[in-house]
């Protein structure tokens, strides 16, 4: 029975790779930062699943989830790392608090280098690894490659994120441990709802954004409805995990075409108007 580690599975994707990963057979240990996720996943998953009560920018709690998953599978290896505990705080970068790009950076960057700290050398990344090597899939975004207004905290993190990804994938070639980016558009997850609760109108009424901030609210949670199921994503994490010869990086996204190949393809300036003609960021006369 293969096992996988996964953050952040309380909720949205996360919950949804623990879930597949169960019904496929696999032995899921998965993060939650409170009892009653675990317990409620534990209820919901069965068997197949243990809940580690455990946070990403914590690394002693980290520490302490490792020992117990080692505890677990005796001499058995991870076949699998899926790092996916992350946060989006959306805000105009000219006023927004540098707490939260320091929360954002802490959770989706930092806390990815130290899953992999805690939790490699059980997939295989030490010296003296005897045995079929595990695969580390990090969770990326549209975002990581592609930017647009009130999200660049968190597209920076993301950036960051594929960065920190093709470092590990070729730093840890020599043990045979491979790293897969998964980088989904928007997925019908409570990320959504939460991003747009997450900006606190009155911080930002008396700014040039101001009256902006409720046009994005808008194309947010109308972006949520035609979202991709987080089952999508799933799937294209297990294929990561599993197929023979995996591609180092996995969009997904609806309508691939006008969501991710063109505008990766049109010049920074084209994209820049359409930005500014969606959100009314046009050049005040």
């Amino acid at each position: 029975m293969p096992a996988a580690v996964i953050t952040g599975v309380s909720t949205g994707i996360g919950e949804a790779i623990a879930t597949d990963l169960v019904k496929r057979g696999w032995r899921v240990f998965g993060t939650v930062r409170r009892p009653e996720d675990r317990d409620r996943l534990r209820a919901a998953l069965g068997d197949g699943f243990t809940g580690l009560i455990a946070d990403v920018t914590d690394a002693e709690s980290l520490g302490l989830a490792a020992t117990a998953v080692a505890d677990a599978l005796g001499h058995e290896p991870l076949a699998g790392l899926v790092c996916n505990a992350g946060v989006s705080l959306p805000g105009p970068l000219l006023h927004q608090p540098l707490d939260e790009l320091d929360r954002q950076w802490d959770v989706n960057v930092r806390g990815l280098v130290a899953t992999v700290q805690a939790f490699a050398d059980l997939a295989g990344a030490r010296e003296g690894f005897v045995g079929k090597p595990g695969r580390i899939v990090t969770i990326s975004s549209v975002s990581g490659q592609l930017v647009w207004p009130f999200v660049g905290g968190y597209a920076a993190s993301k950036h960051a994120v594929e960065a920190v990804s093709h470092a590990l994938r070729r730093e840890l070639m020599p043990f045979g441990v491979d790293v897969v980016i998964v980088g989904p558009g928007p997925v019908a997850t409570p990320i959504w709802e939460k991003s747009a609760a997450a900006i606190d109108r009155t911080r930002y009424r008396a700014t040039f954004y101001g009256p902006i901030i409720e046009g994005f609210e808008k194309e947010v949670l109308a972006r949520a409805k035609d979202a991709l199921p987080a089952e999508a994503v799933a799937e294209t994490v297990f294929h990561a995990l599993t197929t023979a010869k995996p591609k180092t990086r996995y969009p997904l996204t609806r309508s691939s075409l006008t969501n991710w190949t063109l505008p990766r393809l049109l010049p920074d300036r084209l994209l820049d108007r359409l930005a500014a003609k969606r959100l009314g960021l046009g050049r005040r006369k």
